[in-house]
């Protein structure tokens, strides 16, 4: 017994802690989830903490401590750093796989490229909520280049401030939306606050 301590004990010692009250913290970051989706473009504020391990930022870690599951393949761009993989292993139980589109999520942080929306899952006819859910951290959401969007969810429109989309992006989104019921769906981060785009989430010229 004395003898297997080292190495049951080493994982437990080079892991971060996920939220500090698992299921009421899930919880809350589910329902701010839920209010994102159901307003495109309207930001979110984390509203509890979790563990931060080195390749995520705040609100990245929370989504995905609260969405993935051993049931939601997720993917990160190589390069990630190992503790937020074994982060995601440890508390998710996610499957992490090399393959875009067979992820659930595409989880994309700060400084590495987006694939491309076509790339990622798109779900099928008989199943369209088969498709890929993308968290990319930007660099800012509160200032950079303005977006106008309108759509389901949104009372006319809403304006949205983000630094730090690829260049191609509007194209990328207009080709999404034109694959309805089929899609993605964008989550994008800074820090702590974050908003969501729906496939039928529509971005003005």
């Amino acid at each position: 017994m004395t003898a297997m301590q080292p190495i049951l004990s080493a994982p437990a010692a080079s892991l971060l802690p996920g939220f500090n009250n698992p299921v009421d913290d899930a919880q809350q970051v589910f329902r701010a989830a839920l209010q994102a989706f159901a307003h495109p473009g309207r930001l979110q504020t984390l509203p509890v903490a979790s563990g931060l391990p080195g390749g995520l930022s705040p609100a990245l870690a929370a989504l995905l401590l609260t969405l993935a599951d051993p049931d939601t393949p997720v993917w990160l761009p190589a390069g990630v750093p190992a503790a937020a993989r074994a982060f995601l292993r440890f508390h998710c139980g996610c499957p992490l796989t090399d393959d875009v589109g067979a992820a659930a999520f595409v989880c994309v942080p700060a400084g590495y490229a987006v694939p491309a929306l076509a790339d990622c899952a798109q779900g099928d006819p008989a199943f369209p909520d088969r498709s890929a859910t993308l968290l990319v951290e930007v660099a800012s959401l509160a200032e950079g280049d303005t977006l106008t969007l309108r759509g389901p969810g949104i009372e006319t429109t809403q304006v949205l401030r983000v630094a730090g989309l690829p260049a191609d992006f509007r194209a990328g989104w207009r080709a999404n939306n034109a694959g309805f019921p089929l899609g993605v769906d964008l989550l994008l981060a800074s820090g702590d606050r974050f908003c969501a785009l729906t496939r039928t989430t529509l971005v003005e010229d």
